[in-house]
């Protein structure tokens, strides 16, 4: 059974800053590339950063630096780090582990992001 559980999401004002987890099990964690996506409201689910099993990361190159994305392989979790957010940045956040044609997907929390 493999599950991935979002938590950390919530309301924010605009310039805050939230921290976003991912908690996995029923796969083989340190060998599974992870990713945070987002879905905000009548737009399409997007890439927002990406950590491999090496730690080399990828982002969006719209956060422009504010986000920062790690992986606890010990905890067998992602984080999310989220800086100087914008109101534009309001979207439903999704983990996703993948390891060859294998792709998970969490159910999502959401973040607010009030002017």
């Amino acid at each position: 059974q493999v599950q991935l559980v979002e938590s950390g999401g919530g309301l924010v004002q605009a310039g805050g800053s939230l921290r976003l987890s991912c908690a996995a099990s029923g796969i083989p964690f340190s060998i599974h590339t992870m990713a945070w996506y987002r879905q905000a409201p009548g737009k399409q689910r997007e890439l927002v950063a990406t950590i491999t099993t090496t730690y080399r990361t990828i982002y969006a190159d719209s956060l422009k630096g504010r986000f920062t994305i790690s992986r606890d392989n010990n905890r067998n979790t992602v984080y999310l780090q989220m800086n100087s957010l914008k109101p534009e940045d309001t979207a439903a956040y999704f983990c996703n582990s993948v390891r060859g044609s294998y792709s998970y997907w969490g159910q999502g929390t959401q973040v607010t992001v009030s002017s």
